[in-house]
């Protein structure tokens, strides 16, 4: 890994900051490291106000959205809610569609199949709506490229709202109203809202229509805070907001749904990376292995008898899930390791009865042991389908777009996407990948890095430090959990291998004249070697706090260790 110490910030920015908040050089460098140059966006930062949430009518098309469900409420039409069967899908169409109920009964939702239909809206979901009577569909984080299938549904007298959060294609399909912040033309404040968040500005728009306040909505906030994590968007502005605020719902008054998957935790407080590990991986699982419908009624369920047994079943998906994920990681490592690939630019693997539901787990498997842009193949009725993971830095998005001639579809982010190909474009498509990832990625960027925000040395964490440090939450991309380096130091000679598979570190680390503190490195117990007879060593680390029977303490979570 390669340990990149971050530029220290301006000293008369550090000192102003100190000054206005009567904060230590280390939490002003901390700040001004993720953009916090005043006292007013400090105050915005620690103290998240629902007050700083944008209106909605900023968004390109949101009057027509409105006016559009307006008028299929008075004139009693059927409105199909239609979303993607992933966490960010599945949670907008909890939330829209639970909204909705609450104002008009002629309401369903619909999740394409993973297997039958594939990602985004699907002609079976138009046909659907033709056969019951429905005349307008709502699409929550899919439909920004759907113009073929807005323009199959206007055949049939549908109209379509698109609320998404992907890039825009050249053409926009032909529908009554598109919310996406990402169009060249939406000046909407704020562009990096999750598929539910965009779900949840029409709510706000809707709900403002009836003389409905923020507080009156922050209920749903659970669903965005869970659309968030999951789907990894920056923890910025709005998205900063709307998850810290759903938090506080997750924690004190979730759904039934949510509440049920979260039963046997025995935590005082979930945080992000809790939402990110235990509830999104359930939602997921649902899509995966079985149906995103399953999602949807755990999620809008509100006897909590009903979503307790909902969420058994989701378990057990998740369970397969798991078992699927390390059977095919397993076999996904053998093949570039057979096909000696390991000195390639890229990692595309296929094997056609790999399950398609987790694929994209296992693409993220293959980088954290080869970390290169990787794609990961299976066959899908006549056509292979796949799930592509980007390291950091490497917008493998715009790299199929260089292979798009290879290519049925694709879609997707920076660091994640999907696509199709035939069978015989197969050899054609990995070689221009590799050749296109080979020509445009900085050789540095096929080694991890990490990032650290500063050096210190271990009497520099006290209670204080700690405790300010939480209040920098939720974490997330452009404020991630600080990381930190300190040199010079040593076990005190108990670190053992930890875990069913012993791949775990745990030690007790010290400096001289330091108390110390317990630490635990995940995936580490190969670097056992550099810190074996006290030897000095050096690490870079998050501080954390460890709970265990309702005692907390502090933790050092390892992120790396070297040799000093």
């Amino acid at each position: 890994m390669r340990w990149t110490l971050k530029k220290k910030p301006d000293s008369d920015k550090v000192k102003h900051l100190q000054s206005v908040l009567n904060v230590d050089e280390m939490i002003a460098t901390l700040l001004l490291q993720r953009g916090v140059e005043t006292f007013e966006q400090a105050k915005a930062f620690f103290r998240p106000n629902l007050d700083d949430l944008h209106d909605p009518y900023l968004m390109k098309d949101m009057d027509k959205a409105v006016a559009r469900i307006e008028s299929a409420i008075e004139n009693q039409e059927n409105i199909l809610v239609f979303g993607d069967y992933d966490v960010d899908g599945t949670t907008a169409v909890a939330l829209v569609s639970s909204y909705l109920k609450t104002i008009y009964p002629n309401i369903a939702t619909y999740i394409p199949d993973r297997y039958d239909e594939g990602y985004g809206v699907s002609y079976q979901g138009i046909d659907f709506a033709d056969d019951n009577g429905f005349s307008l569909i709502i699409a929550l984080d899919c439909g920004i490229k759907s113009v073929d299938h807005v323009a199959y549904a206007k055949t049939k007298s549908i109209d379509f709202i698109i609320c998404d959060h992907h890039r825009p294609g050249t053409i926009l399909p032909e529908a009554v109203a598109i919310l996406d912040p990402k169009r060249d033309d939406c000046l909407y404040p704020y562009d990096e809202l999750c598929g539910c968040g965009v779900g949840f500005k029409l709510v706000q728009a809707l709900g403002a229509n009836r003389n409905q306040t923020i507080d009156d909505l922050v209920p749903y906030l659970d669903l965005v805070a869970t659309a968030i994590a999951a789907d990894i968007v920056p923890m910025t502005g709005e998205n900063r907001v709307l998850a810290h605020f759903g938090l506080q719902i997750i924690n004190t008054s979730p759904r039934p749904g949510i509440a049920a998957l979260v039963n046997t935790i025995k935590k005082n407080a979930l945080t992000i990376t809790d939402v990110v590990f235990i509830i999104a991986p359930r939602i997921n699982a649902a899509g995966r292995i079985k149906h995103g419908n399953h999602a949807v009624e755990l999620l809008t369920e509100f006897n909590l008898d009903q979503a307790k047994a909902f969420a058994s079943e989701i378990e057990k998906y998740n369970t397969d899930r798991k078992d699927l994920d390390k059977q095919i990681t397993q076999a996904a490592l053998k093949q570039v390791q057979d096909n000696n690939e390991h000195e390639r630019f890229t990692t595309v693997v296929f094997q056609e009865d790999w399950h398609k539901g987790v694929i994209g787990i296992v693409a993220s498997r293959l980088i954290e042991n080869y970390y290169r842009p990787t794609i990961v193949f299976t066959k899908s009725g006549e056509k292979y389908a796949a799930s592509a993971r980007s390291v950091s830095g490497f917008d493998i998005y715009t790299a199929l777009e260089a292979c798009s001639d290879c290519l049925e579809q694709f879609g997707g982010h920076m660091y994640a996407a999907g696509m199709t190909l035939r069978p015989e474009r197969y050899e054609q498509f990995k070689d221009t990948f590799e050749r296109v990832v080979r020509e445009t990625i900085a050789p540095e960027l096929l080694t991890e890095e990490i990032e650290v925000d500063a050096e210190i040395s271990l009497d520099q964490i006290t209670p204080k430090l700690t405790r300010l440090l939480k209040q920098f939450e939720p974490f997330g991309p452009q404020n991630r959990t600080p990381v930190f380096l300190t040199r010079e130091l040593f076990d005190t000679g108990y670190a053992k291998k930890i875990g069913s598979d012993e791949t775990h570190l745990k030690l007790f680390v010290k400096q001289k004249n330091s108390d110390g503190f317990p630490a635990v490195g995940f995936g580490l117990a190969d670097k056992i070697e550099y810190v074996k007879n006290k030897k000095p060593f050096e690490a870079v680390y998050c501080i954390d706090e460890n709970e265990w029977n309702g005692n907390v303490s502090v933790q050092l979570r390892m992120k790396d260790i070297r040799a000093d």
